[in-house]
């Protein structure tokens, strides 16, 4: 009997390790097979979308020339500018929203005037938001901000003989100033893009302000006059600055339309083109006559990391005015810029 219920019991005791060797088992598998799938699940997922693409351009351009017992004449001269285009867009389903940064600034040294000479400046943002509604059109509200970073100066020469540093100083005359101009617009309207090189914006509800915080170029730049005080009170002095600045307002409103192309076209792997231009007219005051801004660039790349640059502006606005010798009252035309360097250009940009 003894040796019946031992054997008995070594059976329920075999049965009950070979039950807990396949539960073991089972279990091992369903892990297995739960992390197979998910490892398959993962491969299977889409990628997380992408909603912003960001990018910035950079320019470095220098340039610099030297005399040595040159029969001809000349000073030497050192000229640097750098310029940054800073991109930042997101787009989901049919929102966009583009932000476009532009800086320019370069100076230039030259022997005969002991003086650093600001011979570029600009920043222009643009920030759009839009509503897609078809794959080139979208309905849009645009802000647009323009201004430059610091004095800008018309350097005339001093009347004093064998001028030195501070007298060349005392010479220039003041034209602009941060703030002074600076334009702000906002715009209702619409985007329209017909190729991937070219984008034209039409905002027929544009409002903003022209802003000359300093005092003395208020006139130059065509401000009103405060209430209360009238043309007569005007004093004008040499340069075309005004010595009574105060009785002009520090900004004026302005209501109108704005259109604004921007086209950017690369010719081959070496050579790209770009063009801005923008023109606002202003429906309070001589509609007929546009504000133009108009910026052109050309760049050809003569190395991985080098480049010449070929950059034009061109501006109207027959609101400000212009003052030299032969012209101490100030008069209104076309201003012209153009350069040619040679420089450094980087961009970094998001990875596809």
């Amino acid at each position: 009997m003894r040796k019946l219920l031992a054997t008995v019991a070594l059976v329920l005791c075999a049965a009950a390790l070979g039950a807990q060797e396949v539960s073991d088992a089972q279990k091992a598998a369903a892990q297995a097979a739960a992390a197979y799938a998910g490892a398959n699940q993962v491969r299977n997922e889409a990628p997380k979308p992408v909603y912003w693409t960001n990018s910035v351009q950079t320019n470095i351009n220098f340039i610099q020339s030297s005399y040595t017992n040159w029969a001809k004449g000349g000073y030497n001269n050192y000229t640097m500018s750098a310029y940054v285009d800073a991109n930042a867009n997101y787009k989901k389903d049919n929102f966009t929203w583009n932000n476009r940064l532009q800086l320019d600034y370069g100076f230039l040294y030259s022997e005969d005037k002991p003086i650093l000479q600001k011979n570029k400046d600009r920043i222009l943002l643009e920030s759009t938001v839009g509503s897609q509604v078809r794959n080139s059109f979208s309905y849009t509200a645009k802000f647009t901000f323009l201004s430059q970073f610091s004095d800008g100066f018309i350097y005339a020469t001093p009347s004093v003989e064998d001028p030195q540093r501070q007298d060349w100083k005392d010479a220039r005359m003041l034209k602009s100033s941060l703030f002074s101009p600076a334009v702000a617009n906002l715009g209702l309207g619409f985007d329209w893009s017909p190729k991937k090189w070219l984008k034209i914006n039409f905002a027929p509800l544009t409002g903003g302000f022209t802003i000359v915080a300093e005092e003395s170029l208020r006139k130059t730049y065509g401000m009103e006059l405060k209430k209360g005080h009238s043309a007569d009170e005007v004093q004008q002095e040499a340069g075309g600055l005004v010595g009574n600045g105060d009785i002009f307002r520090g900004a004026r409103f302005e209501f109108g339309a704005q259109l604004s192309l921007d086209a950017k076209a690369t010719i081959n792997e070496n050579f790209t083109a770009a063009t801005q231009l923008i023109l606002f007219s202003n429906y309070l005051k001589n509609p007929q006559n546009m504000r133009v801004n108009w910026d052109n660039r050309f760049m050809w790349k003569v190395a991985k990391y080098f480049s010449i640059n070929l950059s034009t502006s061109l501006l109207y606005d027959d609101t400000v005015s212009i003052f030299d010798e032969e012209h101490p009252d100030g008069f209104r035309a076309v201003q012209f810029y153009e350069a040619l360097q040679f420089g450094f250009t980087y961009t970094f940009a998001t990875k596809k």
